[in-house]
């Protein structure tokens, strides 16, 4: 407890340069390109409308319950593109950044806190995407909309304890940061992102439902769609959170552990 305190003591003191460094990383994405920061806009419109294309025009993907498939996609896919670009961004994070890390007065555990910063722009832009197809498609609004922020926090809180283990790994053994693609790759296809979950038997499904990602996921969905409290999966959320705040502690353990090695090796 004492350990999370401090944490949150060393962000209110360095939140400016946080805040400095997410809006150096997000410039430097688009140095030298003519679009600049337009491309946080085209890239998940690019996505989304491949998706749509193969699996509404190609495969005759259906509405599901009566919502239109891109909807539904949509709000599947938004947690997922911030939770990977995080993960993915975090895990090389203390080795791109080594020239810092070697400096003493640096405190390199903020800069995944960095990187989630960062992230947290292109996802606001994947939600207005979201928040324009579900005006487009005619469908209602809710108060349930605010509910996504606790989800978004739900994640936030997983991915701030995966990128402090993995960045700190990643110091040691380079190959965790090619492991992670590969993981992310495989992630994304076994999570019911773009397919219905209850395609699959019970039994599966309970299995599928370990993974921590689908709770956010589904969040998303019950949200901006299904308009459910997050109470009515009670024995889930306390599930998420043990498993989460075991991630975080573990993270934060290996991290404090590592660190003062990072300058030897790096």
């Amino acid at each position: 407890m004492n350990s999370l305190l401090s944490f949150f003591r060393l962000l209110h003191a360095r939140r400016r340069l946080i805040t400095a460094m997410a809006v150096r990383e997000i410039r430097a994405q688009y140095v030298g390109s003519s679009l600049g920061l337009l491309w946080t806009l085209i890239h998940p419109l690019v996505m989304i409308s491949v998706f749509w294309f193969v699996f509404s025009v190609g495969f005759k993907a259906k509405p599901l319950n009566d919502v239109p498939f891109i909807v539904w996609l949509t709000a599947g896919l938004a947690p997922w593109y911030i939770f990977s670009d995080i993960i993915s961004g975090s895990t090389n994070i203390i080795v791109a950044h080594s020239h810092l890390v070697k400096k003493t007065i640096f405190s390199p555990q903020i800069l995944p806190v960095v990187k989630i910063l960062s992230s947290l722009v292109t996802h606001a832009i994947f939600l207005l995407v979201l928040l324009v197809l579900l005006i487009f498609q005619g469908m209602p609004f809710s108060l349930y909309y605010f509910q996504a922020g606790y989800y978004l926090f739900c994640m936030l809180v997983l991915a701030l304890g995966l990128s402090w283990t993995l960045s700190a790994l990643n110091v040691f053994v380079r190959d965790v940061a090619q492991l992670v693609t590969v993981l992310l790759q495989v992630g994304f296809w076994v999570t019911p992102i773009f397919w219905d979950i209850q395609m699959m038997p019970p039994k599966v499904q309970w299995f599928l439902k370990l993974n921590p990602v689908y709770y956010i996921i589904q969040g998303y969905r019950d949200s901006f769609i299904n308009f459910q409290p997050f109470w009515n999966h009670l024995s889930y959320t306390v599930y998420y959170w043990l498993f989460t705040l075991g991630v975080l502690a573990s993270g934060a353990y290996i991290f404090k552990k590592l660190k003062p090695q990072f300058p030897d090796v790096l």
